[in-house]
C-alpha cells in the first residue's frame, strides 16, 4: 500500500552548486508539500550508518567522502503515492539515463554525484526519515 509520505536529501554537489533553490521549486510545482526540512552536513559516523547497507560495495569509501563532503537538505515531502512520484521526478540515478526534464537530469553531473536521494519505498522512507528528524519530531513518521 503506497503511502503519502517520502525522504529526500539534496547531495553536497547540488548543494555546492546552488541548486537548492531551482530543485526545491520543482518538488512544489510536482505537487509535493515539504512537510520537514533541514539544511545540516553529515558526519562520517553518520553517512556510514544511513548507508550501511552498501558498506561491502567498493565505493562505499568514496561515497562516504562525498556524503561529508559539504551540507545535505534533508527533508520529508507528502504527496499521494509520494514515493512513487517522486521516483518518477529525480529521474535515473544515471543522469545520462534520466529523463529530460528530471533533476538529476538537469542536476547532476555523474553517477556519483547524481544532486539527490529519494527513497526506494515507502518502508525505506520512514527508515530514513526517522534517520534525520526522530520520533520526537513534530512531522516525523
Amino acid at each position: 500500500m503506497a503511502t503519502n509520505r517520502t525522504f529526500t536529501m539534496i547531495k553536497p554537489d547540488a548543494v555546492a552548486n546552488g541548486h537548492i533553490g531551482a530543485i526545491l521549486h520543482r518538488i512544489n510545482a510536482a505537487g509535493f508539500r515539504i512537510v520537514s526540512m533541514e539544511l545540516t552536513r553529515l558526519s562520517r559516523a553518520e553517512a556510514s550508518q544511513f548507508y550501511a547497507v552498501h558498506a561491502e560495495r567498493s565505493f562505499f569509501g568514496e561515497l562516504i567522502d562525498f556524503m561529508t563532503s559539504g551540507p545535505i537538505v534533508a527533508a520529508i515531502l507528502e504527496k499521494d503515492n509520494a514515493v512513487e512520484d517522486f521516483r518518477a521526478l529525480i529521474g535515473a540515478t544515471d543522469p545520462t539515463k534520466a529523463e529530460p526534464g528530471t533533476i538529476r537530469r538537469d542536476f547532476a553531473k555523474s553517477i556519483e554525484a547524481n544532486a539527490i536521494h529519494g527513497s526506494d519505498s515507502d518502508d525505506n522512507a520512514r527508515i530514513e526519515g526517522q534517520f534525520f528528524f526522530g520520533i520526537r519530531r513534530e512531522y516525523a513518521y
